[in-house]
């Protein structure tokens, strides 16, 4: 399932993403205005003051730009950023060789900070309250404590299961957002601007069609975007219009809402095999032969988001609307709440 073209998460090509396709600035990054707006308050006071940004945790949804504005923020500060992410960071030694090479005003992202191993936090609590480093050297008797003061520097987390942090962790962040996803609007704005940096010829229609299939996600949008590049390439089209882009996304079984064949086994294995539901998400999971959470979080999110499924205390419940998708008619079981 990680594997799939509307995947959220980023794919086995992408590990060494495009980085011309990042926004540098607040002014390039479209769309999450609020989140924009909050931020830009935020990092002029601290270069009016002189001193680094509070450290910002970015949650919510995987492909939605948390990695992107991490980035953005280094830039409007003018510092550099170090990459890092909680798996990566095995040992507090780890850790101590990351930060002892900060520099003054640096922003260190960690991506997936969720994933921090609980001595791996213990260390980073008084790096990100009062820059200093505690590290034991020794053992038994002659061990001893030694304090570094660190450079004043900035965290910027970013998480797709903000639950899953713990409180003392979430509590040293002075500023946390979350990123939703993208409207309508702003979609059709990020595959313009993503087509003219590639040079591919969209018009208005190949424009709408390809950000009204992406889920509500850039990292998806700018994937469909190549995807049709290449089909429009080998049928020579000049000019991606929506009926190419149109065939080429139907090529890529992903239908004019976004989902895909995984989505619609979902939604089917709900409405056919246990009649709409109330079902659990082990439940559905096993029978697609697939993990639970990669359900829960790759595909759940925008399935929710579309009002396809319901969450209750007794498991997942089809919508009215995903009958209608589907095209089978509304006739929900006699433990399932009439839902809308």
């Amino acid at each position: 399932m990680d594997e799939r073209v509307i995947s959220p998460e980023r794919l086995s090509e992408e590990q060494s993403p495009d980085v011309g396709l990042r926004p540098r600035q607040l002014s390039e990054y479209i769309g999450q205005e609020r989140v924009k707006d909050n931020l830009s308050i935020c990092i002029a006071a601290a270069r009016q003051r002189s001193e680094p940004l509070d450290h910002t945790l970015l949650y919510g949804p995987p492909g939605l730009g948390k990695t992107t504005l991490a980035h953005v923020i280094a830039t409007e500060m003018g510092v550099s950023i170090k990459v890092t992410s909680g798996p990566a960071i095995e040992r507090p030694g780890d850790l101590a060789a990351i930060l002892t090479n900060l520099r003054q005003g640096d922003v260190l992202f960690i991506d997936e900070i969720h994933r921090l191993g609980h001595t791996v936090e213990e260390i980073l609590y008084p790096a990100m309250e009062d820059f200093v480093l505690d590290l034991i050297i020794g053992k038994g008797p002659s061990a001893r404590n030694i304090r570094l003061r660190l450079p004043p520097f900035t965290i910027v987390g970013a998480t797709t299961r903000i639950a899953m942090m713990t409180s003392p962790l979430r509590d040293r962040f002075g500023i946390v957002y979350r990123l939703d996803f993208y409207d309508p609007k702003a979609m059709r704005a990020i595959v313009r601007r993503s087509a003219a940096i590639l040079g591919i010829a969209v018009n208005d229609g190949g424009t709408a069609t390809i950000a009204e299939r992406a889920r509500g996600t850039p990292r998806v949008a700018n994937r469909l975007l190549k995807r049709v590049r290449d089909y429009a390439q080998v049928r020579a089209a000049t000019v991606i219009s929506s009926g190419v882009a149109e065939q080429a996304l139907n090529l890529l079984e992903v239908d004019n809402l976004g989902l895909d064949e995984i989505d619609r086994k979902i939604l089917d294995a709900i409405i056919v095999k246990f009649g709409g539901g109330p079902v659990g998400l082990e439940t559905i999971a096993a029978s697609l032969s697939e993990e639970a959470d990669t359900i829960m979080d790759v595909c759940e999110p925008y399935l929710l988001q579309l009002g396809f499924l319901e969450r209750t205390p007794r498991g997942r419940v089809a919508t009215r609307r995903a009958y209608e998708h589907l095209g089978v008619p509304y006739a929900p079981g006699p433990e399932q709440p009439a839902l809308l």
